[in-house]
């Protein structure tokens, strides 16, 4: 709550490092604020390189006073881009602690990407723990194209195709669903035997689709749909679907040692467009679609 009581509506949070690859994204989650009618918040994270034990008063308050005029800036560029509303938070690093402690209270999080994304990158760690949808934005603010989500059309897709759904028609965009179903290695032992029948796969895994969409395809029935059942891996199959595209939307299917997911983590270093990375394990939209 505010220092009146009253509560705070949620934020789109954007991780701000004022490089002109940042720059990119400030614009993406500028226009998803406008567009969610949200305010947009920018944090900056600024860290200090040396062990704890280690004390220097000056030094850290001139990090932090850096930091606050970089964030300063941030925020006249976003102003400067027709942000209605920005808040902004300083906060002591590592950035994606930081960042994942911030977005608690945000409706979701943007961040950008430098070219490579690096193991550990900020960019993988935030989409991989945040409990909020996490929009990484790397080269482009989106093409001409539709909204592409890409399922597995199990129960744990519903978020990330409520997302998809929610974001086409923000951009009165079409939507395609993209479902590349050969993935032998990541089913139940019970399931291997589809492989050795295509014709069963696609079958099966066609109903599995139309049960994920429809219920969506009810509540958004204004956005056009196209759904896709392709027997190719999921990485190939949304390679082809994400040229042009003007967003794509993944869940999150990693466990153990990868949280995010190889389909996830790869598309994340690979696709053109920004990317979406929604959470398993919340709700969809509104508690879900009924």
């Amino acid at each position: 709550m505010d220092r009146g009581g009253r509560t705070r509506k949620p934020s789109v949070l954007f991780g701000f490092d004022g490089t002109p690859e940042n720059d990119v994204a400030l614009r993406w989650a500028v226009d998803e604020a406008r567009r969610r009618d949200l305010d947009l918040e920018l944090c900056h994270c600024w860290h200090w390189p040396y062990a704890s034990a280690h004390v220097d008063r000056d030094a850290e308050t001139i990090r932090r006073r850096a930091g606050e005029n970089l964030l300063e800036r941030g925020v006249a560029r976003a102003r400067e881009l027709g942000a209605p509303a920005v808040r902004r938070r300083l906060m002591r690093g590592p950035a994606a602690a930081a960042l994942l402690d911030a977005s608690r209270a945000a409706e979701l999080v943007v961040i950008g990407a430098h070219e490579r994304l690096h193991p550990g990158a900020t960019a993988l760690e935030v989409p991989a723990r945040a409990d909020r949808p996490v929009v990484v934005v790397r080269e482009a603010t989106g093409g001409p194209g539709p909204v592409v989500a890409g399922v597995d059309g199990t129960s744990r897709c519903d978020p990330a195709l409520g997302f998809a759904f929610e974001e086409a028609a923000l951009r009165d965009r079409d939507l395609h669903v993209v479902y590349g179903c050969w993935e032998p290695g990541a089913v139940l032992d019970a399931e291997l035997a589809l492989f050795s029948d295509r014709e069963l796969l696609e079958k099966t895994r066609a109903a599995e689709l139309e049960d994920a969409v429809a219920p969506w395809r009810d509540r958004w029935p204004k956005v056009e749909v196209t759904v896709s059942l392709l027997l190719e891996r999921p990485c190939e199959a949304l390679q082809d679907a994400v040229a042009g595209a003007a967003l794509l939307v993944l869940g999150d299917r990693g466990t153990g040692t990868d949280p995010l997911g190889a389909t996830s983590t790869r598309m994340l270093r690979l696709a053109p467009c920004p990317v979406a990375i929604v959470p398993g394990r919340l709700g969809g939209p509104g508690g879900g679609p009924g």
